[in-house]
């Protein structure tokens, strides 16, 4: 018994390898890599070797470096130790960070139970039952109860004859990596998010600021009018029209001021800390430092830097394998099976018992009619990579114009802040001899308050015009991808398919 059972078994490997052969056929497409578009630049017009410069703070020369490659950590470049603690904190605590984590640590382990289908499933069971035979089979007048063992091995294998379950690890491999690049995003995102945040508190402040010294200067010109007033040196309308200033740059403080409380608690949400924490890092324009240099990444590498593209295109790749998976779904199904166990009237006579039992044998399915529901699934995968296909040229387009934005964004506002500061400069001179001749009496009080509006005016605009640059450097950093790859904390990609 045991010779045919160990040849039965031979049979069945040999069975096993030849069908095994076959499986090295895998239908659908193989997944190519799109090509990287054909561009030598990002603008129609070349860029300038570097920006204009204003003597004011953010007002520095930046020069656009061709090529230049882009640090892990971008946002140490504006060095700002409050920025640089704030960031630590909110990579440690974001929970949307933490949500597209544990969204990767899922897709892996979905992986590999993907893997799992290309090997042979082993189940063992076994069982006691308590027996007795009827009296009238047995010729006996009282028939014995008996207990009997039984113990089983089976095992099962589906052979991937037509490659649909190497298809579906090769899409669980693309959604895994895909949810990779979704953590490089959130990662962008996030310190992007932060450092923009940052910046426009130091704006707010900064603007606070101007304007609580333009309420100054006003109150101060408020007080000698009215004394002037009481001397009858001046009218009573000159009077009225300046309370009207006094009370209108006021009024500006308190939008300002929500506005600041608002990015206050944005920043604190970022950090995953609730509004009514303290947030102990202040901002303001002075603390921060304009980058010197600007990368500017060559175009065939932006589809390689970018986590947003690179996450398209795992998708792209994970459609593609859809497409095989409904493929060989058309095709027969090999699957082989094999059960080994014994009965015993006792545990210690299993190896030796008489009843030994084998089954060795071999099934293949094919569905003959379904309604055409096959063949339109495989249509329907089709459909859908097509689709992600237009998904992932959109968004190449979309990174293309982002980095072209900001790069004469870049441009403009240098020469924005320049002419922001001859605005305010010129601004100042004029309220300033407004100021002499009104009091010479060269002037009506009318123009020296129109003046004094354009002045405050300038300045504000000022202060914006300084915030603006350091927003857009830190947005054309986020363009570029960030410098992920130059990160020492960055998600090793998947190798579960290994």
């Amino acid at each position: 018994m045991k010779s045919k059972l160990l040849n039965g078994i031979s049979g069945a490997a040999i069975a096993t390898v030849t069908l095994s052969l076959l499986a090295g056929c895998t239908l659908g497409p193989d997944f190519k890599k799109p090509a990287a578009p054909q561009a030598d630049g990002y603008t129609a017009q070349p860029l300038p070797a570097k920006t204009d410069s204003a003597k004011v703070a953010g007002g520095n020369a930046q020069e656009f470096v061709r090529a230049m490659d882009i640090p892990g950590q971008w946002w140490t470049l504006f060095h700002s130790d409050a920025l640089n603690t704030l960031i630590e904190e909110a990579l440690r605590a974001n929970p949307s960070l933490q949500a597209a984590q544990a969204s990767l640590r899922q897709a892996r382990e979905n992986l590999y139970v993907g893997n799992g289908a290309l090997m042979p499933v082993v189940t063992a069971s076994g069982g006691i039952t308590r027996e007795k035979e009827p009296e009238a089979l047995t010729g006996f007048g009282v028939s014995p109860a008996f207990n009997l063992y039984n113990a089983s091995v089976a095992v099962s294998y589906n052979v991937d004859v037509f490659g649909g379950e190497k298809r579906q690890i090769e899409s669980l491999e693309a959604q895994a990596e895909f949810q990779r690049f979704q953590v490089e995003s959130s990662y962008l995102t996030l310190t992007s998010n932060v450092v923009t945040a940052a910046v426009s508190e130091a704006s707010l402040r900064a603007q606070i600021q101007a304007t609580e010294d333009i309420i100054g200067s006003e109150e101060e010109a408020l007080t000698v009018l009215r004394n002037q007033f009481n001397l009858g040196g001046t009218s009573r309308s000159d009077v009225l029209a300046q309370e009207a200033a006094v009370a209108q740059a006021k009024a500006t403080l308190p939008l300002l001021t929500s506005q600041l409380t608002q990015t206050q608690n944005q920043l604190a949400a970022l950090a995953g800390r609730l509004p009514n924490q303290k947030q102990s890092e202040i901002f303001d324009l002075a603390s921060l430092q304009l980058p010197p240099q600007l990368p500017v990444t060559l175009p065939s590498k932006l589809v390689e830097q970018r986590p947003d593209v690179r996450a398209a295109e795992e998708q792209l790749h994970a459609a593609s394998a859809q497409i095989g998976v409904a493929r060989a779904a058309q095709f027969p199904n090999f699957g082989i099976s094999a059960q080994f166990g014994a009965d015993a009237l006792q545990p210690n006579e299993f190896f030796g018992a008489p009843a030994m039992l084998a089954s060795i044998g071999g099934s293949v399915t094919q569905t003959l009619f379904d309604g055409d529901q096959l063949y339109h699934k495989k249509e329907a995968a089709i459909a859908a990579y097509d689709a992600t296909e237009a998904t992932y040229r959109s968004t190449v387009l979309q990174a293309f114009e982002n980095v072209a934005n900001a790069l004469r964004a870049l441009e403009f506002d240098a020469e924005a802040l320049r002419a922001q500061l001859a605005a305010e400069q010129s601004a100042a001179d004029s309220l300033s001899i407004s100021r002499s001749q009104y009091q010479n009496g060269a002037i009506t009080y009318i123009l020296l308050l129109n003046a004094e509006q354009q002045y405050q005016t300038a300045r504000i605009n000022l202060v914006k015009a300084q915030a603006t640059r350091y927003a857009d450097t830190a947005a054309l950093f986020q363009a570029l991808g960030g410098g992920w790859w130059n990160r020492k904390d960055v998600a090793a990609p998947s190798d579960a398919a290994q």
